[in-house]
């Protein structure tokens, strides 16, 4: 990492600096919030969690080569400096802001109520063409995961794409306070956090909450298919560079051909140029996200033979549109996280696929008072698309189930066992619900099964 002295970090966060004055000039090589991952010349963060008290490990961390610790009360027969703070949370925002403003480079800073993390990989793949650029690891995306990506940043970083995540107001002026993004990205503004934001309008203000804290002269890409965002036409000054399928946006795509598995074939439309790209992914949602990632790269100065590599170059991670082909049967595993938007394109996207279509959907969670109504209008968007056979799971799910005509189980593990009577050879079966429905457990369930 750059350099970044005790000194600087104590000062940073308004920590109460313990040690020799002399320690102020030694230099950090990383932050670490886990013991295991402790290094010489770490810098440990001493959080209290709900069943582990990181304080109770910093005696741990010096004696791996910690040369310091941040917490909120003194160690034990303590050896090496550490910095006293009211809150190691709080305090690591600020350490964090102060690391980030060591650089002048481009940040893209990304959040949407769908395609955040699909559309953060392909604005990575595509400024990777160009830059050594950084980006958000996992799910690192909330108030402790984007200070520890702003602060993994290595020193010779030349661009970063970080994904923001948030479920309350203010939580993106946090966020951005942090990040102060050159390039702002919004996806999609959809009925998601809505037990904490209401309804769209709300979630349309806790997302824009972004702009607040933009850098000077930062530019804004807008997903413009999106009737939310397409009202916002000015930002800090500047009109914001639209992007989506319809014609009139400043980024559109057209000949878009869905292939399965064997991708998405598209041309991306902008200021008199055509690029002709096959994207490596199964939904059509992903033309959107390349257009996002091309506008951005057009920004930065890519050519047009780097934004066709950078596209054609993505890679889907983890559980979010991964398919799985097990010989007998083909599993979109989705299971990431889920919300009436993001269900109704892996939908669009199950549909694609040839053969017998069956849906295994679960609980969306945080919709608040309209939870049952969102869940039967999902359901019945699914019954409307074509999909053969809906596998309703979890309490709320029941009005799913309605909504689709379909079968409906109370938990996963009584699920598990109707599978194999409800699932044959040859179909594409799609497994998508809210992360705590803990949806893996089907998918590991369906390799083994098929």
């Amino acid at each position: 990492m750059k350099k970044f002295t005790l000194g600087e970090i104590a000062e940073s966060c308004g920590g109460k600096f313990v040690g020799n004055d002399s320690d102020k000039n030694i230099e950090i090589t990383s932050v670490e919030r886990d013991s295991h991952q402790i290094k010489d010349g770490s810098l440990f963060l001493a959080i209290k969690g709900e069943r582990v008290d990181g304080h109770d490990y910093i005696e741990k961390c010096f004696a791996g080569g910690a040369v310091c610790a941040v917490c909120e009360k003194p160690p034990v027969n303590a050896e090496k400096p550490y910095i006293l703070v009211d809150s190691t949370l709080e305090a690591v925002k600020k350490i964090a802001k102060a690391y980030r403003q060591k650089f002048d480079i481009p940040v893209v800073g990304v959040s949407g109520s769908v395609g955040k993390t699909s559309t953060k990989e392909m604005l990575y793949a595509v400024l990777s063409q160009k830059f050594r650029t950084h980006k958000t690891q996992g799910n690192l995306n909330n108030e402790l995961g984007v200070p520890l990506t702003l602060l993994s940043m290595p020193e010779d970083t030349q661009a970063a794409v970080i994904e923001m995540g948030i479920s309350d107001f203010g939580e993106m002026t946090r966020l951005s306070e942090m990040v102060q993004p050159t390039i702002c990205v919004l996806t999609i503004i959809g009925c998601c956090h809505l037990e904490n934001l209401g309804d769209r309008d709300g979630v349309l203000k806790a997302k824009t909450e972004m702009f607040k804290n933009a850098a000077e002269n930062a530019e804004y890409i807008l997903n413009g298919d999106d009737d939310k965002l397409y009202s916002v036409t000015e930002v800090n000054g500047k009109k914001p560079i639209y992007f989506g399928f319809a014609g009139d946006n400043d980024y559109y795509a057209e000949d878009i051909e869905n292939n399965g598995e064997g991708g998405i074939s598209c041309t991306l439309c902008f200021d008199n140029t055509r690029l002709n790209v096959n994207i490596p992914a199964i939904g059509s949602y992903m033309v959107s996200n390349a257009l996002a990632a091309v506008a951005a790269g057009r920004l930065l100065g890519l050519s047009d033979e780097q934004l066709i590599n950078g596209v054609q170059s993505y890679k889907t991670v983890g559980s979010r549109a991964n398919v799985i082909n097990t010989g007998k049967i083909r599993i979109i595993d989705d299971c990431y996280n889920a919300n009436p938007t993001s269900v109704k394109a892996s939908l669009d996207t199950l549909v694609n696929f040839s053969g017998r279509k069956v849906a295994i959907l679960g609980d969306m969670k945080e919709l608040g008072t309209d939870e049952l109504k969102l869940h039967l209008e999902t359901g019945k968007y699914a019954k409307d698309k074509g999909v053969d056979l809906v596998i309703a799971v979890g309490p709320l799910a029941v009005e799913l189930a309605k909504g689709a005509d379909g079968e409906w189980f109370e938990s996963v593990e009584q699920v598990k066992s109707a599978i194999p009577a409800l699932i044959s050879d040859g179909d594409t079966v799609l497994v998508k619900a809210s992360h705590s429905m803990h949806f893996e457990e089907i998918v590991d369930f369906l390799k083994e099964q098929f």
